[in-house]
């Protein structure tokens, strides 16, 4: 699959949707973007159920400023919805295979889906206990070896 270009109007909607997304925040002048984005599109025809997905910084500031993206190139990844991933900085091709395989294992799935439960208990006036207990998985750097 190929990747695909989001805009401050689309981002929402991808993000949500479910598996996993990942996005490769970018602009043209940034030498390490431009180098990041053959192994990014190589990745995106390896694994095609995953949701590749590209934001141009400078032509959509809203959503860059909203994430506070300071750095470039910035990968996020989202599983069902959930933020479960951001480093700055390129990674290589073998990097970003580990990181998907990371992103797509079911341990994964099912700390989102706890992370899910817990704030759909909160936000239906469930109590403080069902509501913490599972917190948002958000991994690193340090934390996926990618």
């Amino acid at each position: 699959m190929a990747t695909v270009e989001l805009t401050d109007e689309t981002f929402a909607d991808t993000i949500a949707k479910d598996g996993v997304v990942l996005v490769d925040f970018w602009a043209e002048w940034c030498g390490p973007c431009r180098m990041f984005a053959p192994v990014f599109e190589a990745a995106s025809g390896k694994h095609t159920d995953v949701v590749f997905a590209k934001v141009d910084t400078e032509a959509n500031r809203m959503i860059s400023d909203a994430l506070e993206i300071q750095a470039i190139p910035t990968i996020m990844a989202f599983r069902d919805g959930v933020l479960v991933y951001r480093n700055s900085g390129a990674t290589n091709a073998s990097g970003l295979d580990k990181l998907v395989e990371a992103l797509s294992s079911d341990e994964l799935g099912a700390q989102v889906a706890e992370a899910k439960a817990a704030e759909a208990a909160k936000a239906a006036g469930g109590s403080a206990e069902e509501a913490s207990a599972a917190t948002e998985p958000t991994q690193d750097a340090d934390s996926v070896d990618a």
